[in-house]
């Protein structure tokens, strides 16, 4: 399979798009066979419906265009074999449990999204206004998106980028709502196609629209599923360094992925709990339920002894800010039990060189990460010698995972980060919990959303 991108035909002339070497393309060899693609797909003069990933907006613009720069070979091609684009995909998280509401903002919509394309393209993507309430959000894609359809087929139009799917009442609804939801998205077109390897809860625009519609994976989405196999099935030692905000929903893929690492490196919240577990102490911010669940793993790592301690830490008495005098390093060796500590917002960088800890990630040859050791933006040291003494070891395979873990890597090194997009010896997957849960399942293709694409499309032949 050719690279992304330009390439010249036999004429001479630039065309944009992904050529297909053989049946099914080169990359496809370590997909699943029923696994549909879109190379497959006949296109021509057919509406598309893209779900992609673009969730990279947070207050109205974009924290880094990886997430949709990714996207862009799937979008040529559809584009170049005669298909006509209507795109979606969600951005943040607008239902607020409590209240059972969806608030509609500027904040977290498309906009951004669509200027960038827009620029980046050269094509002219229109997003349709529906009538929404204020609790229920966008319950239906109403008549008046036709006229969009027209001249999008007429191709006065070159897309239509639809508003944020997490809007509409039935994305996350689980009866009438979401069914309703659903078979308006089928009306719009003949083909869906799914390029949002982030989003792999079963929601009703990555896994319900399959049921309705001929049903193939994206160019990006393929490529994630076939590089996650070197999580499943890394090279050896191999490390992972996993963080996180709550250890609750984290036990499931910690625990599958312990039983695959050489080394396991926590971070955040994450290990904060399974020190409490393993010392008996107390961490401000922890809850009790969180460390009974972490003591499981440090019985488990008594005897094989893979979680690596990192020694220093930096405790903070507030979570504002840093302020002097009022944070510190502290060492894991003054630990005593039943002791209480304040906030734990960051690792010591000197950790990362102390002896068990730098000669695992040196003589790594897969690391898996999925990562920010602190409370940013203030504390983000731990998190920037960390990336420096991965990108140390140059014979090892990098794979880097997550929005929060990508962004924070450009943020603090862009050249490396630049460096990396470009580099055999790294990978950027665009969903860090994604690969967690390909973990957890031990199959890329149990992903409930990509059987979605393998059973959807059965159904139809």
């Amino acid at each position: 399979m050719a690279p992304y991108g330009p390439e010249s035909n036999n004429n001479g002339t630039l065309q944009i798009g992904y050529s297909v070497d053989d049946e099914r393309g080169s990359n496809a060899a370590s997909l699943d066979p029923k696994l549909p693609l879109l190379q497959e797909a006949d296109l021509r003069d057919k509406v598309v419906l893209l779900r992609v990933d673009h969730n990279v907006v947070k207050k109205g613009k974009i924290l880094d265009q990886y997430r949709i720069d990714v996207t862009l070979p799937t979008m040529f091609n559809i584009v170049q074999r005669g298909g006509r684009l209507i795109v979606m995909t969600h951005i943040g998280r607008p239902f607020d449990k409590k209240n059972k509401s969806i608030t509609i903002s500027s904040d977290d919509s498309v906009d951004a999204v669509v200027a960038y394309l827009q620029r980046k393209l050269r094509i002219k993507f229109v997003v349709p206004e529906f009538h929404h309430s204020d609790k229920d959000g966008i319950l239906d894609i109403d008549t008046s998106i036709n006229w969009l359809i027209h001249d999008l087929r007429s191709r006065k139009i070159g897309g239509v980028y639809l508003p944020n799917t997490r809007w509409f009442a039935g994305e996350e609804d689980k009866g009438e709502k979401m069914e309703r939801f659903v078979v308006q998205l089928a009306g719009l077109a003949d083909v869906y196609v799914n390029d949002a390897f982030g989003s792999w809860q079963s929601h009703a625009s990555t896994y319900h629209i399959a049921k309705y519609l001929p049903s193939f994976a994206g160019l990006c989405m393929q490529d994630e599923l076939s590089n996650v196999k070197a999580v499943l099935e890394p090279k050896r030692p191999f490390v992972a360094i996993v963080a996180g905000a709550k250890y609750d929903t984290k036990i499931g893929p910690l625990t599958e992925i312990y039983k695959k690492v050489d080394k396991l490196i926590l971070g955040g919240v994450i290990y904060n709990t399974y020190l409490c577990a393993k010392y008996d102490i107390s961490i401000a911010g922890v809850q009790e339920s969180d460390i009974d669940l972490a003591r499981g793993l440090v019985e488990l790592d008594k005897k094989q002894k893979k979680v690596l301690d990192l020694p220093l830490l930096v405790e903070s008495d507030t979570l504002d800010g840093r302020y002097k005098n009022k944070f510190r390093t502290i060492s894991i060796e003054e630990f005593q039990a039943g002791k209480e500590y304040k906030y734990i917002v960051d690792v010591d960088p000197a950790s990362f060189e102390s002896g068990e800890v730098r000669e695992s990630l040196s003589s790594a040859k897969a690391i898996f990460v999925n990562a920010v050791m602190g409370l940013m933006p203030h504390f983000w040291h731990g998190t920037s010698k960390m990336d420096e003494v991965i990108d140390r070891n140059t014979g090892a395979q990098k794979l880097f995972g997550g929005g929060d873990t990508l962004q924070v890597f450009k943020s603090l090194h862009p050249g490396l980060y630049h460096e990396a997009l470009d580099s055999p010896k790294y990978y950027l997957f665009t969903g860090g919990g994604t690969v967690l849960k390909v973990i957890e399942e031990g199959n890329p293709f149990g992903l409930d959303t990509v059987k979605a694409l393998i059973n959807g499309h059965k159904d139809k032949l």
